[in-house]
């Protein structure tokens, strides 16, 4: 008895004499619906903008920068940034929003990554920067939680800057590669 694990290996075996058993079961891992959406809103409008005749490089750096600045620690301020850059800078508007509202779940977790590494560039000591430590800022006065939370924003900022700038240039190097080969295929 041969185990067949599709309806096309079952009928060639049945054809070739073999008795066979057929198994309804997956060999790879079933995929993940993150996957089609990732084509679906993110791949497919970034080749097409590729099609349409932007260069490789606008949108190597319109990505790069939508990702880099899209991680900012202060909430809110990236698409007023990224708005004025790309004003600037001539880049495209939709890829470089796009990609800065796909990083907003990746901007909340790295808002206390980034407090913490500016605490340490500045050798400040460690804040309570979490709901629990925010409420009890709030109990002991309002004055002392907005000082409070002021400077966890600066050190957020100031751990942004140690790794935004570096992030966002590696970040344009390989997309702009990657973009000119593609753009490359495509010319095909």
């Amino acid at each position: 008895v041969r185990l067949c694990t599709t309806r096309t290996d079952q009928a060639q075996a049945r054809r070739a004499g073999i008795h066979t058993a057929y198994v309804a079961a997956r060999l790879t891992a079933p995929r993940s619906a993150v996957f089609p959406w990732l084509k679906r809103r993110v791949v497919t409008p970034l080749i097409s903008l590729l099609k349409q005749g932007i260069s490789p490089q606008s949108l190597a750096m319109s990505v790069a920068f939508g990702i880099g600045i899209g991680i900012f620690p202060v909430l809110g301020i990236s698409t007023v940034l990224l708005t004025l850059l790309a004003l600037g800078l001539r880049l495209n508007m939709p890829a470089i929003q796009l990609v800065n509202y796909l990083m907003y779940p990746l901007q909340l977790l790295l808002i206390i990554p980034f407090v913490r590494l500016g605490e340490q560039v500045l050798g400040a000591a460690p804040q309570p920067i979490s709901i629990a430590g925010v409420r009890a800022l709030i109990e002991h006065g309002l004055g002392l939680a907005i000082r409070q939370l002021s400077a966890a924003l600066i050190h957020a900022t100031i751990g942004w800057l140690v790794i935004g700038p570096a992030l966002i240039y590696l970040l344009f190097r390989v997309l702009k590669a990657t973009f000119s080969a593609l753009a490359a295929r495509l010319d095909r």
